[in-house]
């Protein structure tokens, strides 16, 4: 188990307003978060003050990501891989421009983004929950899951992190929100929508050594 930072790259390019977030008029935080939690097109494509405010696919984006996985991890030929909570599988897609003989598998609990996916490779996405993984034991060669576990409450946070733990071998990433100070917490409950597990990272290790979770992770901050 690591701390590997494949995603703040990603996460720093975007400015946000937080006080601006919490405060609309049109959509207060209680009614987005409302909205954003039914997964559908509000979350994804709808107004930029609820969530994504259309979530579309931009050439290059999650290449770097996916680039730097499968160098992190020594992948090679034909490895299965895994994305709990894969969206609209623009990841997914990437990897197949890095490792083309990669077998990708994507699960998401939204409906629409599944609908919506990427369509190259939507009959590899299939709607789930993290919480009972539709594999056998050791099935994947790397299992990942990108800014999605905090969204669950605690007794399914600990089915899922075991389940994750479960069907990968030796390799599994994980990022979830977090925060180290009273100021980067004030931020994450401004900004997020969705965010069930509020933890410091010392407290995601707990989780990590309570459900026998040995894989890498990283974790995103609100500065």
């Amino acid at each position: 188990m690591a701390l590997v930072d494949f995603m703040s790259v990603l996460h720093k390019s975007t400015s946000r307003d937080y006080l601006a977030r919490v405060n609309d008029p049109e959509y207060p935080k209680a009614k987005a978060a409302k909205l954003a939690k039914q997964w559908g097109y509000d979350y994804w494509d709808g107004d930029r003050r609820i969530n994504y405010g259309g979530y579309r696919y931009l050439e290059g984006r999650w290449e770097k990501v996916a680039r730097a996985m499968v160098e992190h991890y020594g992948l090679s030929g034909h490895p299965r891989i895994l994305d709990i909570g894969c969206g609209k599988g623009f990841l997914l897609f990437d990897f197949l421009k890095v490792l083309p003989g990669a077998k990708i598998y994507g699960l998401d609990i939204s409906e629409y983004a599944i609908a919506n996916s990427k369509e190259e490779i939507r009959d590899r996405l299939q709607v789930g929950n993290a919480t009972h993984l539709p594999w056998d034991d050791n099935y994947f060669d790397l299992v990942i899951s990108i800014t999605t576990l905090h969204n669950l409450h605690n007794y399914n946070l600990d089915k899922s992190l075991r389940e994750m733990e479960r069907v990968g071998k030796e390799h599994k990433y994980l990022c979830v929100e977090a925060y180290r100070t009273e100021e980067e917490k004030a931020n994450l409950l401004y900004w997020q929508v969705t965010c069930e597990a509020f933890c410091t990272p010392e407290e995601w290790q707990w989780w990590f050594q309570q459900t026998g979770y040995t894989g890498d992770y990283s974790f995103i901050y609100f500065e």
